[in-house]
């Protein structure tokens, strides 16, 4: 699908977009992948390890609707990965938060719109499903900017859906780099938010091949949702540090103690497939051609779930025990 094809990433030095590159090249032959990202820093370090010739860089903000739109010309598919994404920090600098995660999205919107993309990915997060953080509010916001999108298209082939899932292990500010920092300095404890407290575990080329496999199946509008595991957090500590206690630190501005992917008042829009769920939109798209959203651009077909049903990490009917929780970790290189 995406040889001989531009694609553009935006915060494309991030974890993710290193590894959606890494996984482009490897798999496919595209003419140009575009890493759209504010920091120089980093696209000069990841110059150093991408150089194959279809590599792009541009330095601009997804703030900044003129710049995208220049980098977007030309480009057959994007993957919104920006965003300001640290749950703490939103509560503290919430119009920073909304500058990027809400007006960004509808800079990468219009600069699709502007230059014909054919289809676009954008990111979302458990945390935009019943959001309590200020955080999950503009994922939810984004979220139902880029599904109300497809409502703008008028004439053309653009196509917008959403990619939303759990917490990626060893993600940069996660919970596992902060415990592996903690042993390597010689701590005699490991900090615990709750005991009670799970979340849906993914790894970071779990996240890039679904991403991936969505492009081909989206009509357009659909919110995308993993099947995954959960973990307990205290299962999690004891995975990574047997001989230590763990110590009780509260949770922390913003936080839950489960998370959730597919709420229970979204159950009616909601289909279950083989490995994955779709959520599909709310809202009707004018002089809609899409053939229906109970089976994929692939020819997979879907079931509705039950009135109610809600993809909870607490009630999740998989869970990782503490020897897969060490096992994906290894996988993950951590």
């Amino acid at each position: 699908m995406f040889n001989s094809t531009s694609i553009l990433i935006t915060g494309g030095t991030g974890s993710f977009g290193r590894k959606y590159t890494e996984t482009l090249l490897r798999r496919f032959k595209p003419a140009r992948v575009i890493i759209y990202s504010r920091d120089e820093l980093k696209q000069s370090v990841m110059q150093q390890n991408f150089r194959d010739k279809c590599m792009r860089y541009f330095i601009g903000d997804v703030r900044d609707r003129e710049r995208l739109t220049m980098a977007m010309r030309g480009v057959d598919y994007v993957i919104h990965a920006a965003a300001l994404k640290q749950v703490p920090a939103a509560e503290y600098n919430p119009m920073e938060c909304i500058k990027t995660n809400i007006n960004g999205a509808e800079n990468v919107i219009h600069a699709a719109l502007e230059n014909k993309v054919q289809k676009v990915m954008a990111l979302s997060t458990d945390k935009a499903a019943n959001p309590i953080n200020l955080y999950g509010a503009t994922k939810l916001c984004s979220d139902k900017l880029f599904v109300a999108a497809n409502n703008l298209v008028g004439e053309r082939n653009t196509r917008f859906s959403v990619a939303r899932y759990g917490n990626v292990v060893g993600s940069r500010g996660s919970v596992v780099p902060l415990y592996r920092k903690l042993l390597e300095d010689g701590s005699d404890h490991l900090p615990v938010t709750d005991p009670r407290m799970t979340r849906f575990w993914i790894t970071l080329q779990q996240g890039v091949d679904f991403v991936l496999d969505n492009f081909t199946r989206m009509w357009g509008g659909e919110i995308f949702v993993p099947k995954l595991p959960s973990i307990r957090i205290s299962d999690l500590a004891t995975a990574m540090a047997p001989k230590l206690s763990a110590r009780v630190v509260g949770i922390r501005p913003g936080e839950k103690l489960h998370e959730v992917m597919c709420p229970g008042d979204d159950s009616h829009l909601t289909i279950e497939f083989s490995n994955h769920y779709v959520i599909c939109p709310a809202i009707t798209f004018w002089g809609d051609d899409r053939p229906g959203y109970d089976h994929d651009a692939r020819g997979n077909s879907g079931k509705p779930v039950p009135e109610g049903f809600e993809y909870n990490s607490g009630t999740n009917p998989q869970f990782l025990s503490v020897e897969q929780i060490r096992e994906m970790n290894a996988v993950a290189g951590f």
